[in-house]
């Protein structure tokens, strides 16, 4: 495999939206509208690539309705039969809840899996308090955890203007074999193209300098950097960990190059770490392993979009982003196994989920490797995942619906009330939850 950085762009790919519908109490199958394909790049880390051909399998089918009915495994929660209910979930407002600010995790805990776990049952409706490092204990012989094995890139930037001295804030996208960049930036002022950007390392350090070209229609810039090596390496020289505005206003502390990384990570490309995995540690393995509870892996870079909001007051009309992903047949036929001889498939993290369900059909897993642009919404059927481990996530997010979609809307909305009252920590730092 040949994961690609930042998603591997091409300039001048367009957006891929999703199909939206005027019809909300209409229950129908899913519909997705195929992105453009992203090539990975070609080596361990980085290398040519001919843009836009696709070098890669991609499965012809992997827009096709979604059947319903059983996916291979036991279906806990279909879609509700209600007509309200059913539009009521496809409106943005059904997603929304305060957290007080307090409750959002600054800090990783001291030990990774002391992290609290909410389990949410969904054949009782029940709700119990339990911890992380109690996953042997709430999962059984035969189970198999699903994780990303994506690796976050020091893709923070920070820097100031050589015109005027101002401060310049980045984030690294995606960058081609030509040395052009794609970055998102912001500064006081207009800046225009032509200025360069002297790039400041995480000790105060002068790097290198990066020359603004072109400006995109989504804000982001096409920039040259005065560097022949592969991007991976500059950012890591020049690079800060990419961490989200809620935490600590996005400012890095030495610890969270190694605490905001799953333990298992292994390919670089993300700019947002897959946190349910951020929980693991290799103890934790150890007494899985135990148990009789296999682990698998599977690769999706997380994008710049995926905590971003939904705008749109209609599900159907949001534009859903692309993602660079990989499931191996080795892999694919192991969970196809797991499932047989009576286990589960038991996700870890949203990431996870979308692979799988975008590499599922009629409930058997199969290779994949390619872009997707899955928006897990009501009323999608899940055809590949019996149970989820995920965080806690912000409103009027795709991943909150996503969630929401897989565990019964009642359950976790119930379920987000207790944690609040029972003072869990939220986001990307915070707890988990257990979906059963």
């Amino acid at each position: 495999m040949a994961p690609p950085i930042g998603n591997g762009w091409c300039p001048g790919e367009k957006k891929s939206r999703i199909a939206s519908s005027s019809e909300p109490l209409r229950l129908r199958p899913l519909h997705r509208v195929p992105g453009p394909w992203r090539p990975p790049l070609s080596g361990p880390i980085f290398g040519a690539y001919n843009c836009p051909l696709h070098s890669g399998k991609q499965r012809q089918n992997q827009n096709a309705k979604r059947p319903p009915g059983t996916k291979g495994g036991e279906v806990y929660k279909q879609w509700p039969e209600s007509p309200i209910l059913a539009s009521r979930m496809t409106q943005l407002d059904a997603y929304d809840y305060e957290l007080p600010k307090d409750r959002i995790a600054q800090t990783p805990l001291a030990v990774r899996s002391d992290a609290r776990l909410l389990l949410a049952d969904r054949n009782s409706g029940k709700i119990e308090h339990w911890h992380v490092r109690d996953l042997p204990e709430l999962l059984a012989a035969h189970d198999t955890l699903v994780l990303n094995d994506t690796r976050v890139l020091p893709a923070r930037l920070v820097g100031r203007r050589s015109l005027t001295g101002g401060r310049w804030e980045g984030l690294f996208l995606a960058a081609d074999r030509l040395g052009l960049w794609k970055v998102l930036g912001r500064t006081r002022g207009k800046i225009q193209p032509g200025e360069q950007i002297v790039l400041v390392d995480p000790e105060g350090r002068d790097r290198l300098t990066l020359e603004l070209i072109e400006k995109g229609a989504e804000g982001e810039w096409l920039v040259r950097i005065d560097s022949e090596d592969d991007p991976y390496a500059v950012l890591e020289r020049v690079g800060r960990t990419p961490l989200p505005h809620y935490i600590r206003g996005g400012e890095m502390l030495p610890e969270d190059r190694q605490r905001y990384q799953t333990v298992f990570a292994q390919h670089p490309g993300s700019i947002a770490a897959p946190t349910a995995g951020l929980h693991l540690d290799e103890q934790l393995f150890s007494k899985l392993a135990e148990k009789n509870v296999s682990a698998a892996y599977l690769t999706l870079h997380v994008g710049r979009d995926t905590f971003r909001p939904i705008t749109a007051e209609s599900l159907d009309a949001h534009p859903m982003h692309t993602e660079w992903a990989h499931l191996d047949a080795e892999t694919a036929d192991r969970l196809n196994s797991c499932r047989a001889a009576g286990g589960r498939i038991v996700a870890v993290g949203t990431t996870s989920v979308r692979l799988l369900e975008t590499a599922a059909v009629d409930g058997s897993l199969a290779a994949y490797e390619g872009s997707t642009d899955l928006f897990i919404r009501p009323p999608h059927r899940f055809e590949a995942v019996d149970a989820l481990i995920t965080n806690f996530h912000l409103p009027r997010t795709t991943l909150l619906v996503l969630v929401r979609t897989f565990g019964g809307d009642e359950l976790i909305q119930r379920a987000y009330r207790e944690a609040v009252e029972q003072q869990y920590r939220f986001y990307s730092y915070g707890d988990a939850m257990l979906i059963l």
